[in-house]
């Protein structure tokens, strides 16, 4: 299954393995069973109700984090084709991602962490890594998923030096300053491609942003003018949409064009070479870098601070503050299932235990979840 990758490339040879050892599988690599094992779990389904940058019931045709992780692995696995890399091992990294994302985005993620201050804080790269090693529970012979070291090291894309030095070997790179595998750079920036131009989209089609605004942007002022010299007369969502792909296409060219030169340069003869080499080599060109820098600014300006955006953020972080202070308070109100596991947190880890089950549970819920249990539990119409 390695045939025609670069030496450099993660294979089933050199992976490092699984926790709990397994057979190989029959007919597809390792890092395929992962892909199929992520896909087929219960936290990736709930990702199609989970918030990218607008809350779910705000509308149907606005990205979920589901369809934000489908269009990171589609954009990764070009990537990885193009570089002779594992495209299997990119695509499991990139769909697994966000597994522990809480519902409302960086909103609920920002409350939850905040409810955890006290209890070692909350981190969605931890917690997707929590989630496919011990929080899925599918398989007969062992908790999680059971994932490659390689898989499980993408996910994990940033680590405070203290938990990582819990991590064992997973943690090691944080500590000694290694780089992930070349599969795992390329997911991460597939990520930051696929987020920047995809919430441009959804910024426009909601009203939140507009092409007057975005005319200061020189990443999309380039492809506009390319798009209105080509196509005088489109408008609406189609000029839009050939704006929003001609800006993917020129982000992932420079990206590819930098990476190449990068490896000509630093030339690993293996996964380990990359692993200890002292930088990313996965990245774009210095020039590009600026211009996705300044977009990101652009829409932390214009986008995520937007008034309708903090409004919907309040309500989410409300509702996420609300719902950690009361089942901390009384495990009463939660299923006997979650009841159990939070007896069992606190009695090993006290109090920070019984936060952690709880956190768990909330990051674990969709948007439209976590509005019914809050509904159910202050709002006095519900009884149920």
């Amino acid at each position: 299954m390695s045939e025609g990758l670069a030496p450099y490339a993660a294979t089933d040879a050199q992976s490092r393995g699984r926790h709990y050892e397994e057979r190989p599988p029959k007919f597809r690599s390792q890092f395929q069973r992962d892909r199929d094992r992520i896909v087929h779990s219960g936290a990736f389904r709930r990702l199609e109700y989970k918030t990218q940058v607008f809350v779910n019931h705000e509308g149907d045709m606005f990205r979920t984090r589901l369809t934000h992780s489908i269009e990171v692995a589609q954009i990764g696995r070009a990537i990885a084709r193009e570089l002779n890399l594992n495209e299997d091992l990119t695509e499991a990294i990139s769909l697994s991602h966000d597994l522990g994302h809480t519902p409302f985005g960086h909103a609920g993620q920002d409350a939850l962490n905040h409810c955890m201050s006290e209890y070692g804080g909350f981190e969605h790269n931890l917690q997707s890594l929590r989630v496919v090693e011990k929080l899925e529970e599918r398989y007969a012979a062992f908790n999680g998923l059971n994932l490659t070291f390689e898989s499980r090291e993408g996910i994990l894309k940033h680590c405070s030096l203290e938990n990582a030095q819990s991590l064992g070997e997973l943690g090691e790179r944080f500590v000694k300053k290694y780089q992930p595998s070349l599969e795992a750079q390329v997911a991460d920036m597939a990520d930051a491609i696929a987020y920047n131009n995809h919430d441009i989209d959804d910024g426009l089609r909601g009203g939140f942003l507009t092409i007057d605004q975005l005319h200061k942007e020189p990443l999309f002022e380039e492809q506009f003018d390319e798009v209105k010299q080509q196509y005088p007369d489109l408008k609406g969502r189609r000029l839009i949409h050939e704006i929003i792909r001609r800006m993917i296409n020129r982000q992932v060219v420079d990206l590819l064009l930098a990476s190449k030169q990068k490896l000509q340069e630093v030339a690993p003869e293996s996964v380990d070479d990359v692993r200890q080499h002292s930088e990313q080599i996965i990245g774009f060109s210095s020039e590009l870098l600026a211009l996705h820098r300044q977009l990101k600014r652009f829409l932390r300006t214009n986008l995520y601070r937007h008034y309708r955006v903090h409004r919907m953020s309040l309500k989410a972080q409300q509702t996420i503050q609300s719902l950690f202070d009361a089942f901390f308070s009384d495990s009463r109100l939660l299923p006997p299932a979650h009841q159990r596991r939070i007896e069992s947190y606190s009695e090993k880890d006290g109090e920070q235990g019984r936060a952690r089950a709880v956190a768990d549970y909330i990051a674990g819920m969709t948007d439209r979840f976590a509005i019914s249990e809050y509904r159910k539990l202050f709002h006095p119409e519900e009884l149920t």
